[in-house]
């Protein structure tokens, strides 16, 4: 054994040192590290809150928060926190399940600023890059080439290539390309002592050559390195799980198995870069990798095979992986049954037998059609009628998508609990080899069983890394002793059959503790010499892989946990344990944090333009359920500087309810806080307007057109400005003399209510009734088109969106009610609502029922509709004559629409209408209601509106449409040319 002296956490006197806590120590760090470097450092209390969780079920407030420019900035804080014994820990997208990114140390943020590629080689297949660049981004350069970076976990749109590296990160293809330690060939670090070091292939003899144990910090390192090859090759071949998926503890197998290499002698070579993946940060801070590449494979086909039981579809994975997938998921009857209930997937689920309690995925990729058939065609002729009872080929692309998506929604699936029992990750990364696959799913269930609790299991089936949630609520002692109790058999089955205790997820928080068991007392001390050699005083992410964590502690939901939400909600919540239940609610996966150039989808708008965790509804949700727990001081949720900081970017826009995983709807919970916030604070003058802008709808429509005039003046906008807080920069929309309601009265119905086959209530929102009566005239002519009788509902007002979006729910609840009370005995009697505004539908559809209860609002919301989905959903158009039409249109649809997944309705309509139509995967426009009037929100709105303008200018329509009256404005502020509302479109193509 090595004679290093370890170092001792519970022993140091940084213990005793509070750098958190307004110490008078504290400013001069911040000044100190400000002065040295480039980038920004955060050492306020919000700061610090938001990165004191991850995607884990811990939570640990950090010292401060540094977004570091360069490597650079990296060496010197690490060089003043070296001087000064404080921990440093290196984090990424924040995505990591083991808590691994979350301690007491200054977090060095990456994902900020250093996100570069700084150089690609198709021929040689290398590619370089820094280490904050997310792992989709990274592939969305390299895809032009027909390359990319193989690992492809889950989270990649938001998980950082360093993170990758510091988990030794894989995915659901890791039968076919491993693990990313396979692909880092060289990289940068920081080490602890604030040197900047190249690490990569290296012979043998040279690192005898540097190796001194009583010199610099390197040649400890390499003499160490040395002493292990030397001296502990044959306890690591021994104890190390022989199987793909192993990410415990230090990546020493593979310094032995390139040291003991076919043909190695001693002037043989290792690479130390790979001793780096794996290590969470303990080792050294990379800043920079080159890694290589694998081909985008040219085609691909999926076999879907259907199991009566979850052990037998266990006991076929051996003979599926003959065969040679590329993927092998498992979805057993827990989370079948639990889909089977989603509308989301009734298609998909409706074509499995009733008896389907598991089903396996099976991917191919191939290089050709014929290939990628036979591939499916002889795995279904070899197990169908052996253990499987039925299987499905998909070739297409959509129905591969439809496999893929039920498959990773179980995730989802899971985490939508929102009592105080969760499925928490803890043991969801147990890996052993396939061949025992049944026996250790056969035993885990007993583990279940002997705790009275359940999980479902899913997931990589094929490596034998099955993730695996139980049902715990660590909120009680009885809860954490479960815990515990759960992952100490899970890793006496780990090691039982050969396994892992982690097979993708790492070490961190929830399993560091168990190295020792699964490794044993000797080579847990190798892995403690070998941190100590690389970081002398455990400053680099203490505790992590072979240090003190606990499991049991720091947990975010822990024993002593408490929250006070310090008013009543007046909105009905639904859901367990209410508005608490969905303050809770986001377990941290990042889904939020996707960039400019990400994916698409429609959250987090605000993300993407400021690129700040606080805008993100990661951040927000975190902010407010610390601001309720006692993590930040009593009352600061309802503090004006609070509502600035935290609530005040939230468009609204709902997309978190949408695309969160864990559907957090930060945009309800705002309308809440805000609604407490104006009690307490009162309503400022530009709300009160806003929210009665149906009252001055009125007014403006009655005076125009000198009320459009007014606008126009010279000075009036800085009036406006200075008056309400409007942006001088915005052109208010102008008031039509005559309103639709007006119009229709001189005009009356076309279609007898006798004749007609149905009947509509066009509701006569504020804005298509005083500022775009074209496109509700549009839609009136469309509607009898297809022999519907249509009539504007008397007794109405404005539906409320602008008082609720404001918080003002007293008086969005009072024009529901009128709505509600008007609209409700023509829809008993068979009369539908549609709505031209697709936020005003929205409002009906899903707000009125959180503001109002009873048979009449639920009667309203199922039928209620947005124009286009009512043509769409009751085909309508297949009654109408279409003229013949060479157009193409660029379709961006309302996010609001999109959060209720109901968008998709005026494609289909317009395509079978004539058009060529590019639906945009895009998300707020940046002017959300009032929000993009508003001056202090005018900037905000425009970085948030670059992004769709981005995705308009690489479209290939040559017109673009939209629904929303706020698009419109946004995209017409820029092109100098409001767009029409698609229902004008469908009307122009009427023959």
């Amino acid at each position: 054994m090595a004679t290093t002296d370890r170092h001792d956490p519970a022993t140091d006197d940084r213990a005793n040192y509070d750098y958190t806590n307004g110490d008078v120590e504290r400013p001069d760090l911040v000044a100190d590290l400000e002065a040295r470097v480039e980038g920004d450092v955060r050492f306020d209390e919000y700061s610090r809150e938001l990165y004191a969780t991850d995607a884990s079920a811990y939570e640990v407030t950090p010292i401060g928060v540094v977004f570091p420019a360069s490597a650079e900035d990296i060496a010197a804080v690490m060089g003043y926190c070296a001087d000064r014994e404080i921990p440093v820990l290196p984090r990424g997208g924040g995505t990591s399940l083991a808590g691994q990114s979350v301690n007491e140390a200054v977090v060095l943020d990456l994902s900020r600023y250093m996100t570069d590629i700084t150089g690609v080689d198709p021929d040689a297949m290398r590619a370089c890059a820094q280490t904050g660049i997310t792992l989709g981004e990274l592939n969305r350069t390299l895809e032009p080439e027909g390359i990319k970076f193989a690992p492809d976990p889950s989270t990649a749109d938001r998980s950082a290539l360093g993170g990758a590296i510091g988990n030794n990160t894989t995915g659901a293809h890791s039968l076919l390309y491993g693990k990313t330690d396979a692909y880092v060939e060289e990289c940068e670090a920081v080490l602890s002592d604030g040197s900047v070091h190249t690490f990569g292939e290296v012979s043998v003899e040279e690192l005898r050559e540097n190796a001194d144990p009583e010199g610099e910090l390197i040649e400890r390192i390499h003499a160490e390195v040395v002493r292990i090859i030397d001296e502990e090759s044959d306890a690591v071949a021994e104890r190390y799980p022989s199987m793909k998926r192993n990410v415990s503890g230090y990546n020493l197998d593979v310094l032995v198995e390139e040291a003991r290499g076919e043909g190695a002698t001693e002037e043989g070579t290792v690479n130390l870069a790979r001793l780096l993946v794996g290590s969470e940060g303990t080792l050294a801070i990379v800043t920079e990798a080159e890694v290589a590449l694998e081909t985008i494979p040219e085609t691909k086909s999926i076999g879907l095979l259907t199991y009566h039981s979850l052990l037998e579809a266990m006991e076929d994975v051996g003979p599926i992986l003959e065969h040679e997938p590329a993927a092998l998921e498992v979805l057993d009857g827990v989370l079948v049954d639990l889909a089977r209930g989603l509308d989301e997937f009734k298609d998909v689920i409706g074509m499995l037998p009733d008896e389907t309690d598991t089903f396996l995925l099976v991917e191919f990729y191939a290089d050709s059609d014929e290939q990628r058939r036979e591939k499916v065609e002889t795995l279904l002729e070899d197990r169908v009628g052996e253990i499987a009872f039925d299987g499905y080929e998909a070739y297409d692309e959509e129905t591969q998508k439809d496999f893929w998506k039920m498959r990773k929604a179980s995730t989802p699936i899971l985490l939508s609990r929102t009592g105080d029992e969760k499925h928490i990750a803890f043991i969801e990364d147990v890996a052993i080899p396939p061949e025992h696959l049944p026996e250790y799913t056969a035993d885990f269930k007993q583990v279940f069983e002997d705790h009275d609790t359940f999980g479902s299991f899913y997931a990589h089936a094929g490596p034998g890394c099955m993730h695996v949630r139980p049902l715990i609520n660590t909120k009680t002692a009885e809860g954490v002793e479960t815990m515990v109790s759960i992952s100490d058999a899970a890793t006496d089955l780990a090691v039982k059959y050969g396994g892992s205790v982690s097979g993708e997820h790492g070490d961190g928080r929830a399993r560091t503790q168990w190295n020792r068991k699964l490794y044993g007392e000797h080579l847990w001390n190798v892995f403690r010499d070998l941190k100590t050699a690389f970081d002398p005083d455990w400053l680099l992410n203490p505790g992590s892989v072979c240090g003190d964590f606990d499991m049991s502690e720091h947990l975010r939901f822990g024993p002593g946990y408490e929250f006070e939400a310090g008013f009543e909600p007046q909105l009905n919540w639904e859901n367990d344990n209410g508005f608490q239940g969905m303050a809770e609610l986001c377990h941290g996966c990042g889904g939020c944090r996707t960039s400019q150039d990400g994916a698409g989808g429609v959250m987090c708008p605000t993300y993407r333009a400021a690129d700040e965790e606080i805008t993100s509804t990661r951040g927000r949700a975190n902010m407010l359920r610390q601001a309720m727990s006692g993590d930040l001081p009593e009352e600061e949720q309802f503090d004006v500087e609070f509502m600035h900081e935290v609530m005040d970017l939230c468009v609204g826009c709902k997309g978190c309810a949408r695309d969160c995983p864990s559907e957090v709807d930060m945009a309800k919970m705002k309308v809440e806080v805000e609604h407490e916030y104006q009690k307490r604070h009162g309503v400022d003058l530009r709300s009160r307007v806003f929210a009665r802008i149906d009252w001055l709808s009125d007014l403006g429509s009655a005076t125009a057109p000198l009320s459009n005039l007014a606008s126009s003046l010279p000075g009036s906008g800085l009036v406006t400005e200075k008056v309400l807080g409007i942006a001088r920069e915005r052109e208010l929309p102008a008031f039509e003399p005559e309103t639709l309601t007006e119009w229709y009265e001189k005009r009356g119905p076309q279609v007898s209510e006798e004749e007609a086959d149905r009947k509509v209530l066009l509701f006569p929102d504020t804005f298509t009734d005083h500022n775009n009566t074209k496109a509700g005239k549009a839609a009136i002519r469309v509607l009898e088109a297809a022999n519907v009788h249509v009539r504007i509902p008397e007794g109405v007002t404005g539906s409320g969106r602008p008082a609720h979006s404001k918080g003002m729910l007293d008086l969005a609840r009072e024009k529901a009610d009128r709505n509600v009370t008007a609209l409700a005995p023509d829809v008993n009697a068979g009369w539908d609502v549609v709505v031209v505004e697709p936020s005003d539908a929205v409002m009906f559809q899903l707000d009125y029922l959180d503001l109002l209860s009873g048979d009449a609002v639920e009667r309203i919301a199922q039928n209620t509709y947005g124009v286009m989905e009512y043509v769409d959903r009751f085909r309508l158009d297949e009654s109408m004559h279409f003229a013949a039409l060479d157009e193409s249109l660029t379709y961006h649809g309302h996010c609001h629409q999109k959060a209720v997944k109901k968008d998709h309705h005026t494609v289909g309509v317009l395509r079978r209408a004539g058009y060529r139509v590019d639906p945009l995967d895009s998300g707020c426009c940046g002017m959300a209601g009032s929000f993009g009037y508003e001056a202090e929100h005018y900037s905000m709105s425009q970085a948030v509106g670059s992004v769709l303008f981005g995705q308009i200018e690489e479209s290939a329509g040559e017109s673009v449409v939209a629904p929303g009256s706020s698009c419109r404005s946004q995209i017409g502020d820029e092109y100098g040319e409001k767009p029409p509302h698609p229902v004008r479109k469908l009307e122009a193509a009427l023959a």
